[in-house]
């Protein structure tokens, strides 16, 4: 059996992604949602015409009935006749997915409820908790400036104890450059006064003070769980330097004892400086799970780029699938293709022998990251 026949039959962990979308969409709703733009592209022109809308009419035609690279209002046609939920239960069936690690912080209409999620996927879910959607709730909850740190503080406790992991969106609200130590209670509550207050006027707590957001992730740090973080490519709402994860370096330094592993997310452009961190701090893991599906056929690529550096076992699927079940299914696909293109390149060179790169495939696809987030002592 070859590497790729290996790959094919290894159950993932999909150690980051989302719910999907269950209300019907229209072509611009569908094409939305394939890229992360904020809007459409020029008149004339359509998110079908990309990497990402090649590898759905490739890969996700089939799951479908339908013929490879299937144009694409035939495919449109077809999903609209199966509908959102048999569409979704075939890819995400397909996926060969054991287990999913959802963020549930991310809001679109339509999204299903992780249960929902498990049973289209046949795969049991596990909620990973947004910091920043927690300290906006405790906001929303009415608590004054004097007790906001520690109602936080509280809060991400209470969901440690039905989280398998923690997220923080600070790439996109303060830029990555976290501090090294917490804030002290005295800034957290000068910070909470001047947030809340902005927040009465505006009529909205959307969580962009830094130094709530430190406290939110420092607070999380002591409570000993894995910590991912957006690194990387994302919706414009990202400022794309200050997303570089070579920004968490003096962060990472300062790491406590007590804290848990800290997983790198999509990391590309950045792959790279993230595979450098994870060589250097062994408590850094990461994964390239936005990339392999938008590069299409370059997904080999880029995970050949992450292995120069990052150890074997710091290295996680993930799919980053988002609203359509399409991008569950190419981020498995395309996860399982490439890395069997890369394992198969290094056996060429005779860099490994064929044993080694079986335990590396079942290390990167699913093992790393039970290990990681303690999945086979749940129940």
């Amino acid at each position: 059996m070859g590497i790729a026949d290996e790959l094919a039959d290894l159950p993932l962990v999909d150690q980051h992604c989302h719910p999907i979308v269950l209300d019907p969409l229209d072509r611009a709703g569908f094409e939305l949602l394939l890229t992360e733009a904020a809007g459409h592209g020029p008149t004339g022109t359509s998110e079908l015409d990309s990497q990402v809308g090649l590898a759905v009419r490739r890969w996700c035609a089939p799951e479908l009935g339908l013929d490879r690279h299937a144009q694409p209002e035939e495919y449109l046609t077809r999903r609209a006749e199966l509908g959102p939920r048999e569409t979704g239960r075939r890819l995400l069936g397909a996926c060969g997915t054991s287990d999913l690690l959802v963020d549930t912080g991310l809001q679109h209409p339509g999204l299903c409820a992780p249960g929902e999620l498990a049973e289209l996927a046949g795969a049991r879910v596990h909620e990973v908790t947004r910091v920043e959607t927690v300290v906006e709730q405790v906001a929303a909850s009415g608590v004054g400036a004097a007790d906001l740190g520690g109602a936080v503080a509280d809060a991400l406790a209470e969901r440690a104890t039905r989280s398998v992991g923690f997220k923080t969106i600070a790439a996109y609200r303060i830029g990555l450059e976290l501090p090294a130590a917490a804030p002290t209670t005295s800034d957290v509550r000068r910070a909470a006064d001047r947030w809340l207050a902005d927040g009465e006027r505006t009529g909205r707590h959307r969580l962009d003070e830094p130094t709530l957001v430190a406290h939110a992730v420092h607070a999380c740090l002591r409570l000993g769980l894995p910590l991912q973080v957006h690194t990387g490519y994302g919706d414009p709402d990202v400022t794309l330097h200050r997303a570089d994860p070579s920004l968490l370096t003096a962060f990472l330094r300062a790491l406590p004892p007590e804290a848990g592993p800290v997983v790198l997310l999509h990391c590309y452009p950045y792959h790279r400086q993230a595979a450098y961190l994870a060589n250097v701090f062994p408590q850094v893991a990461l994964d390239v799970s936005l990339a392999v599906s938008h590069v299409g056929p370059r997904a080999a690529a880029v995970l050949a780029e992450t292995l120069e550096l990052a150890p074997f076992g710091s290295l996680l699927y993930a799919s980053d699938g988002f609203g359509l079940p399409e991008l569950h299914h190419l981020g498995a696909v395309l996860f399982r293709r490439g890395l069997a293109r890369v394992l198969d390149d290094w056996l060429a060179e005779d860099a490994l022998s064929a044993d080694d790169a079986a335990r590396f495939a079942r290390m990167i696809s699913a093992d790393n990251a039970r290990r990681i987030y303690r999945l086979d002592a749940l129940t």
